[in-house]
């Protein structure tokens, strides 16, 4: 399908399921592989406030294009950007967005930001040294980078002339008692200009693709499923991912392969009876595919890093090695350069993906005495993802 007709065909879904045009406009980021710009009607600043058939134009938007940019909003108020998130969702209204073992001491995502104290489903990201902001008097932000996650890093001298890599591909989910949230909305508030540039190498192919300096990278999960054989659709469709109990905890000693794709398999997860407190019916045990529910298509998506186990129809059960191999070499092809989208951050923009189906990582690294403000939303929903077969 080439790049015109996959758009008419976004736009045509988008008309019919609202009911025809509406005030909001939905640009198609040209010669991207997947995204689109939101122009706000004229006098709306908070997209919070849209009314319902502007926002359901952008929900429909989202779950096409999958990843949408909304200029200017440096000023949006973390209430608003709560308020937003929640309106994509409403099985998400009174869910927390954060478990409490993100902060566990264990945990892989410990330092991966400070809760808003008066709106803490919204969390404050970036790097440095922060003073006067949300309430907060000083805090420390850090961004993650792949020296402190993967199994090899690149050495002082690749970094510094400007390689990179991807940090961890996932969903944005606890997976442990939580269903995943729907949309994410990532707020770039102060953000260094994207003119420094940086290079991730792809170790297995030699191929290396240029992002701006810490670039949020997008893949569609719906693409994903598309470069699967027959054979391995059919497999995807018929598999389920199993996670262990508290999975980021699980993780918290192993490191993750060059790729970012899943982790490195040297017997340092942390044993069952090592873990916080579980229980059996809080494990989750989610599809492989999940079928979008606007366009029909079947998106491969999961968190590999925190993978336990896969799980086929005919009760197959592969182990955690194995696991890992399977989702690398499924995965693999939708993270070539010319399917990723790397978002170069501008000060107000406005990111909203579509969570059930894209996966997404950080890149990059800051230099000493560079700053980054950004804050994130997403709430659990109170429902699983599906797959309609």
């Amino acid at each position: 399908m080439s790049v015109a007709t996959a758009t008419a065909t976004a736009s045509e879904i988008i008309s019919t399921v609202t009911g025809g045009p509406t005030e909001l406009k939905v640009h198609p980021l040209p010669g991207a592989p997947l995204g689109a710009v939101i122009e706000l009607p004229e006098g709306v600043k908070d997209p919070s406030k849209l009314g319902d058939k502007d926002f359901e134009t952008l929900k429909k938007a989202l779950q096409t294009y999958l990843v949408v940019v909304i200029k200017d909003q440096a000023e949006l108020a973390p209430e608003s950007q709560y308020e937003l998130t929640k309106r994509f969702d409403p099985t998400c209204a009174g869910n927390y967005g954060h478990s409490k073992e993100f902060r566990n001491e264990k945990s892989v995502l410990r330092k991966d930001g400070v809760s808003v104290p008066t709106v803490p489903q919204v969390q404050i990201l970036g790097q440095g040294e922060m003073t006067n902001h949300c309430g907060l008097d000083k805090f420390t932000l850090t961004h993650p980078t792949h020296n402190t996650f993967h199994k090899n890093v690149l050495s002082k001298e690749e970094q510094d002339a400007g390689y990179t890599r991807y940090y961890r591909w996932h969903i944005d989910a606890a997976l442990y008692g939580l269903s995943p949230p729907v949309a994410t909305t990532l707020l770039g508030i102060h953000v260094p200009p994207a003119t420094k540039r940086q290079r991730i190498r792809y170790e297995d192919t030699g191929e290396e693709f240029e992002v701006s300096q810490a670039a949020t990278a997008f893949v569609s999960g719906a693409n994903a499923f598309d470069l699967l054989s027959e054979e391995d659709k059919k497999l995807a469709l018929e598999t389920t991912v199993e996670y262990p109990p508290h999975p980021f905890i699980y993780i918290s000693d192993a490191r993750a392969t060059s790729d970012g794709l899943t982790m490195v398999s040297e017997g340092k997860e942390l044993p069952f009876d090592q873990l916080p407190e579980w229980e059996e019916s809080k494990i989750k045990r989610l599809p492989l595919v999940w079928t979008n529910p606007v366009t029909g298509k079947h998106h491969l998506q999961t968190a590999a890093c925190a993978a336990g186990s896969l799980v086929r129809s005919n009760g197959e059960r592969l182990g955690l090695e194995e696991t890992r191999k399977e989702l690398q070499r499924l995965m693999r092809p939708a993270i070539s350069p010319k399917h990723v989208y790397a978002h170069e951050w501008q000060q107000g923009d406005l990111v909203i993906f579509y969570n059930r189906g894209v996966w997404h990582s950080v890149t990059g690294q800051f230099a000493p005495g560079e700053t980054r403000l950004m804050h994130q939303c997403n709430v659990s929903s109170g429902l699983d993802p599906v797959c309609n077969k």
